[in-house]
């Protein structure tokens, strides 16, 4: 069996609200769903698991660098190499998917960890809020809400669901 990282966003998210000046350490890991620019985990399970995925994006369309597109199965992708970091699409966002935070984290490299290398995993796991990150031997598990991000990484999210879904 392959241990994993879980990462459990429901209780990550209830820690930034009791703690709203917390800075997060964040995660990237390749290859990953999305593979343009520099993506942490926590905007990859953004656009793939909470976001609404709504028909019209306001996000898309209101992007003045044109960083913004669903894929193929209707998952936001961001373009970092195109993104100007301007945080309209966090504004206009209805859901609250699109997070300030997305824009700096990739510039923070003490608070950035390579799950790809066993001793970085360890250092993230223990630089996250207590409870939020661990590991295990779990595979996805919806039951649970427990989602693959990738072959070494679920998240623990409540997943919104639509009739097109």
């Amino acid at each position: 069996m392959t241990r994993k990282i879980l990462i459990d966003i429901i209780k990550l998210r209830t820690a930034m609200i009791e703690d709203s000046k917390m800075v997060l350490p964040e995660a990237y890991f390749y290859p990953s769903i999305n593979n343009n620019g520099l993506k942490t985990i926590r905007e990859l399970a953004a656009f793939r698991f909470t976001c609404r995925k709504c028909e019209d994006a306001p996000c898309i369309n209101v992007c003045p660098a044109d960083a913004l597109e669903k894929d193929e199965n209707g998952v936001v992708v961001r373009y970092t190499n195109l993104c100007v970091s301007c945080k309209s699409c966090v504004t206009i966002c209805p859901f609250g998917t699109m997070m300030t935070d997305f824009f700096k984290h990739h510039r923070n490299k003490d608070l950035l960890y390579d799950l790809n290398d066993e001793k970085e995993m360890e250092e993230f796991i223990m630089a996250c809020p207590e409870g939020t990150a661990t590991f295990t031997y779990e595979d996805e598990s919806p039951d649970k809400n427990i989602y693959s991000l990738n072959e070494k990484v679920l998240i623990k999210d409540c997943l919104y669901i639509t009739e097109k879904q």
